[in-house]
């Protein structure tokens, strides 16, 4: 099972809101994730990033590969400054 770390849409039309998921990538975007890891608000100004970022870690280190989105995310909330 590929496991892959990415935004699943929720919210209303033209409302968006995300959450970050733990998922198998083969589910559909708005499937049963293996876990919840933060949201993401567009819509608020600023946007709103909340990511645990030790669940993230531990996703990562048992081989969970994020999206080219969520790596973003994960810059912005400060996950890569420990390098």
């Amino acid at each position: 099972m590929a496991v892959k770390i990415r935004l699943a849409r929720f919210g209303s039309k033209k409302r968006p809101f995300y959450r970050v998921v733990a998922i198998d990538s083969q589910r559909k975007r708005e499937g049963r994730a293996l876990e919840y890891l933060g949201h993401y608000n567009p819509m608020m100004d600023p946007p709103e990033i909340k990511i645990d970022l030790d669940r993230v870690k531990e996703w990562i280190n048992k081989g969970a590969q994020p999206t080219e989105t969520v790596v973003s995310l994960l810059r912005k909330a400060g996950f890569f400054k420990e390098s």
